[in-house]
């Protein structure tokens, strides 16, 4: 083969081919539609109600996450009411979106038309990409801040520009304004200006205008930080420390290639990365891949965290193959052609089938049910709320008008929250993340209906509680509520004030 170095290493601005718009976009638009067409088979995710929770908190920062994608469902809850669909859209555009940039990668880089749709399709057909347009998730947007920051860092280098900087630095201020982590990303790609030839840009004042610009987009989250005695690192720090001691750290480098891109593209992303290593003009790009993902790795992050470290490696190889296979005959062409999409088609289809909720009954939904369980978080939401709603109305005049509703997590937060308003409930009192910096009501109520608590939890906080219901779904699906928090208690007021109540339950989940 011939060395990377002659195929990509040109030290003169690259002339791109033309973009493949057609196939480019039929990607993203068939995509685009199996969301549409599936997002409302099942209800809402434990998450999503977290954030449709926080959507009704506006503020300049959340406990477990930046403001940006709280504000985001909150405009989409304007536009689209509880439309399940309607509420997933921006999650399904960002991922569209993610699939045209990873074809305009390859086509910057110096790939024709097989290229570009040889990127597009593999990221289009990756497990997290695909699970990212099932739900509404601050990592669908961290995704795509981060695939565009790539796309602009290759057109830096591919024209030397440095007004780059302005638009990289614009990009990477809004990622850090949906996900913390993407400092990690940001990291990376400094330590890979210092350690490649794209340094001299550290003297340049575009460069410095771009930080400035990040800084200045991050800047109200960074007072709401300070202001509140920086919680999220708390948060973060809790997160981190339950999530390794659980177990789900383990599997980092096995996700790699299972999930984070399309398994039968490895050798692709493989080669990608290999030639971005041996291309001084591109180089930038291989240790922006290589330190996020060795300081997930050696800090035992989970294995989604670097997934978007991956269209770029996609972009490149398939730019290194399409010139590889234009060398050959035609009929070998056409051989490894069909092979490679084959294989990138049946693992996408085993994606799809896991991940997607392509059926609401039948085979095919016991198939994706027994493998995510992010699915199987869908169930059961309105059921819990039609439960309690049935409780408040046994309960005598005087007991509704001073009732509260506790719950034991964000999911039960968020769903007393968004679908308790249809039958007239009170607002939740909750103490995870942002609902303990919501605070409790005044007046106090004396009646209480908890949730997502033990009976000895439950006695423990409150006075004379009873059982008053059960929490599980009528489809029979095994998830964290139906599991983990079964019995719904009816109670009088808490043995301590509520102010102590408060400083003894500030919970991160």
């Amino acid at each position: 083969m011939t060395s990377f170095s002659t195929l990509l290493d040109r030290e003169q601005a690259i002339q791109s081919p033309p973009i493949a718009w057609k196939p480019v976009l039929a990607v993203a638009a068939a995509i685009t539609l199996l969301h549409l067409l599936t997002n409302g088979r099942y209800g809402f995710h434990r998450d999503e109600l977290q954030f449709l929770y926080d959507a009704r908190h506006l503020d300049w920062g959340f406990v477990a996450y930046p403001p940006f994608t709280p504000f985001v469902e909150n405009m989409s809850l304007h536009l689209f009411g509880l439309s399940i669909v309607g509420l997933r859209l921006a999650s399904v555009l960002a991922q569209a979106a993610i699939i045209v940039v990873s074809g305009l990668m390859a086509c910057d880089l110096g790939g024709n038309r097989l290229a570009q749709f040889t990127a597009a399709l593999t990221v289009g057909l990756s497990p997290l990409p695909l699970f990212e347009g099932t739900e509404f998730q601050y990592t669908s947007f961290s995704y795509f801040w981060w695939i565009l920051a790539s796309w602009f860092a290759i057109r830096l280098l591919k024209t030397e520009n440095p007004r780059s900087w302005l638009a990289i630095g614009a990009v990477l201020g809004m990622g850090m304004l949906t996900k913390y982590s993407v400092v990690f990303f940001v990291a990376g790609l400094l330590a890979a200006l210092v350690l490649t030839r794209a340094r001299r840009y550290l003297g340049s004042s575009w460069f410095w205008g771009g930080v400035a610009i990040a800084l200045l987009l991050l800047s109200p989250n960074i007072v709401w930080l300070v202001r509140h005695d920086f919680i999220s690192y708390q948060f973060l720090q809790h997160i981190h420390a339950r999530d390794v001691g659980l177990g789900r750290a383990d599997g980092f480098l096995k996700g790699q290639f299972l999930a984070d891109a399309n398994l039968f593209a490895a050798p692709l992303w493989i080669l990608g990365l290999i030639a971005f290593f041996t291309s001084a003009r591109y180089r930038m790009l291989a240790w922006m891949y290589v330190i996020p993902v060795a300081i997930f790795w050696l800090n035992k992050g989970r294995f989604y965290y670097v997934a978007e470290a991956y269209p770029p490696l996609i972009a490149m190889g398939a730019v290194v193959a399409a010139d590889w296979l234009a060398r050959h005959k035609r009929w070998q062409c056409v051989t490894i052609e069909v092979v490679f999409f084959t294989g990138v088609a049946a693992v996408g289809a085993f994606a799809i089938a896991s991940l997607v909720p392509l059926a609401s009954s039948g085979p095919l939904r016991d198939f994706a049910l027994s493998r995510s369980s992010d699915l199987r978080e869908e169930f059961g939401w309105n059921e819990l709320v039609r439960t309690v709603a049935g409780i408040r109305d046994s309960l005598t005049p005087e007991q509704q008008a001073h009732l509260g509703i506790t719950v034991g997590n964000y999911g039960e937060a968020g769903a007393i929250e968004i679908l308790g308003p249809i039958y007239h409930l009170p607002h939740v009192i909750s103490t995870t993340n942002t609902g303990w910096l919501v605070g409790y009501p005044t007046p106090q109520p004396t009646t209480i209906i908890a949730l997502g608590i033990t009976e000895a939890e439950a006695n423990t906080i409150f006075t004379g509680c009873r059982l008053a219901g059960h929490n599980g779904n009528a489809e029979g699906v095994h998830n964290e509520e139906s599991e983990d928090h079964p019995d719904i208690f009816l109670c009088g007021p808490p043995r301590k004030p509520w102010a102590e109540v408060w400083k003894e339950h500030k919970d991160f989940g």
